[in-house]
């Protein structure tokens, strides 16, 4: 589990079977909210078995998807104070 300053945090979960790897990633980033998303990795039956490869995989998926939701949540805060549509880029 990583930490931020804010006292917030991110935690990821693993869900895993011969072929299949679940991640679930959630964050509190603030006490009343905490927002999850979710990150899927599928071995080839005929690659070895890696599991570690398959959460890693999992888990950036499912960190790509919480991140987009930090950034629409972050950019509806903005337009609710500018009431202007807002662009965020990287």
């Amino acid at each position: 589990m990583a930490m931020v300053s804010d006292g917030g945090g991110v935690e990821i979960e693993f869900d895993e079977d011969e072929t299949h790897t679940r991640a679930k990633a959630m964050a509190r980033i603030r006490d009343d909210v905490t927002m999850s998303a979710h990150g899927d990795a599928y071995r080839n039956p005929r690659d070895s078995e890696q599991p570690v490869v398959g959460e890693e995989i999992a888990a950036a998926r499912a960190l790509i998807d919480l991140g987009t939701q930090l950034l629409h949540e972050a950019a509806s805060r903005i337009e609710q104070v500018t009431h202007q549509q807002a662009h965020l880029v990287r």
